[in-house]
C-alpha cells in the first residue's frame, strides 16, 4: 500500500497524518513543538522521526503499542509534505531537505515537499478545478496572509505574503490585537465621556465588555487598567509573586491583553454588546486592508478573489461571525471569493492534497 504523510510543524505542536493512495486517512499522531527557527536541526528532525512513527502505529490494526521504526533507506512512504514554522528562507529548506529525507527514507525529488506551514493551508487549491490561486489568512494568536498559485514539482508557488511580523510590529487581527484593540476602545470611550458628561451607554442589563475586563484583572475603573496592562513582565530578577499577586501579573504583558480576546468574543456575539462589536468589526477591517494588499489583479504578482479560494486557519478566524465580518468587509471592497474553506486541520487537508498533486484525482473529500 502507498502512503503519503503529511506533517504540520507548529510552535505549539507537531500534527502528522498519513493517507493512502484515495486520499484516506489511515492514522495521524500529535507531537510536541517543531518550529525549525527555534529548535535546530537535530531536535526538529528527532520530533518529526517521533511523531511520523506514531502515526504509523495508528495505521496498523490493531494499533501498534511499540514505536513503528521509520526506514533507514527503501523509501515507507510514496510521498511527504512537510510544512514547518520557523521555514522563512530556501536556504533553510536546503538545509533540512537531505536530512529529512534521511529520516523519513524519501529521495530527494518531487515526493518531498519541504516548505513553511502556510503552504498547507493552501491545499484547498487543489481541490478547486475553477480557480488558479489561493489566499490564505491567518488568524490566531497572531497573523499572516499569503497568496499562491500552483507550483512546479508538486508544489504551490507563493506569490505575496502580508504580516506575520509578532506582535510587537504586526499581527492584526490576531489575539494580541483583539485585546489591545479593546482596552483602547474602553479607554476612548471614558475619555469622550469625561468631555461630554455623559456615561458609557449600558447593554440592556447584561454584562458590557467593560464589565468583563474590569472584572478580569480585579480592578474597578477602566483608568486602572493603564497601571494593570503597563506592569512589567516577570523575570527572575523581578519576582512579584506571592500568595496575593494576582494570576494576569504572573503573565508577559503580550500575554495579558491576548486573553482578553475570548471575553471580547463572548460580549460580542453572546452579549451583543456594541462596543465589543466595534472592536472585532476593527479588527477584522485590519484583516482585510491587509488581504487587500495581495488582491491586486493588475499588478506582477497580484491576484483577483473571482479566480481565488480564500484558504482561513487559526482560532479567532474559525469563529464563523468573526470570519463573516471579514467576508463583508471584503465585500464591500469588491472583493469576493469563489470559494471560502475553512482549514480546521491543516495536516489533513495537506496529506489529501498531496496525493492530488502527485495526480490522483480519486481523492475522497
Amino acid at each position: 500500500m502507498s502512503l503519503y504523510l503529511c506533517v504540520d510543524c507548529g510552535g505549539s505542536k507537531t500534527s502528522a497524518v498519513i493517507c493512502n493512495a484515495q486520499g484516506e486517512i489511515l492514522g495521524r499522531a500529535l507531537g510536541g513543538p517543531s518550529n525549525y527557527a527555534y529548535l535546530g536541526l537535530e531536535s526538529f528532525i528527532d520530533v518529526v522521526k517521533l511523531t511520523a512513527s506514531d502515526a504509523l502505529r495508528t495505521c496498523l490494526t490493531p494499533p501498534s503499542i511499540d514505536l513503528v521504526p521509520l526506514p533507514p533507506s527503501s523509501p515507507l512512504f510514496a510521498a511527504a509534505w512537510l510544512g514547518i514554522s520557523g521555514v522563512d528562507s530556501q536556504s533553510a529548506i536546503d538545509t533540512l531537505t537531505p536530512a529529512v529525507s534521511e529520516a523519513l527514507g524519501i529521495p530527494v525529488g518531487p515526493r518531498l515537499i519541504v516548505c513553511n506551514d502556510t503552504h498547507l493551508l493552501a491545499a484547498p487549491l487543489r481541490m478547486h478545478d475553477d480557480v488558479h490561486y489561493a489566499v490564505t489568512c491567518i488568524a490566531g494568536t497572531g497573523s499572516k496572509m499569503v497568496s499562491f498559485s500552483e507550483g512546479e514539482a508538486g508544489g504551490l508557488k507563493e506569490l505575496g505574503t502580508v504580516g506575520g511580523w509578532g506582535w510587537i510590529l504586526g499581527d492584526e487581527g490576531g489575539g494580541f490585537h483583539v485585546g489591545r484593540e479593546a482596552i483602547r476602545q474602553m479607554l476612548t470611550e471614558v475619555d469622550v465621556a469625561s468631555i461630554e458628561g455623559a456615561p458609557p451607554p449600558l447593554n440592556n442589563g447584561r454584562p458590557t465588555l467593560r464589565d468583563r475586563v474590569l472584572e478580569f484583572f480585579g480592578v474597578t475603573h477602566v483608568y486602572d487598567l493603564l497601571t494593570v496592562i503597563h506592569f512589567p513582565d516577570p523575570t527572575p530578577s523581578h519576582p512579584i509573586a506571592d500568595k496575593e499577586t494576582p494570576a494576569y501579573l504572573l503573565l508577559a504583558r503580550e500575554k495579558r491583553l491576548s486573553q482578553l480576546a475570548p471575553l471580547v468574543f463572548s460580549s460580542a456575539f453572546e452579549d451583543g454588546d456594541p462596543l465589543a462589536l466595534n472592536v472585532l468589526r476593527t479588527t477584522a477591517g485590519t484583516v482585510v486592508d491587509q488581504l487587500s494588499i495581495l488582491l491586486r489583479p493588475n499588478t506582477p504578482r497580484g491576484v483577483s478573489a473571482d479566480d481565488s479560494v480564500i484558504c482561513f486557519g487559526g482560532s479567532l478566524v474559525g469563529i464563523e461571525k468573526y470570519r463573516q465580518l471579514v467576508l463583508d468587509q471584503l465585500k464591500e471592497k469588491g472583493h469576493v471569493f469563489k470559494h471560502v474553506e475553512f482549514v480546521a486541520d491543516a495536516a489533513a487537508v495537506g496529506a489529501k492534497g498531496l496525493v492530488l498533486a502527485l495526480g490522483n484525482k480519486d481523492v475522497t473529500s
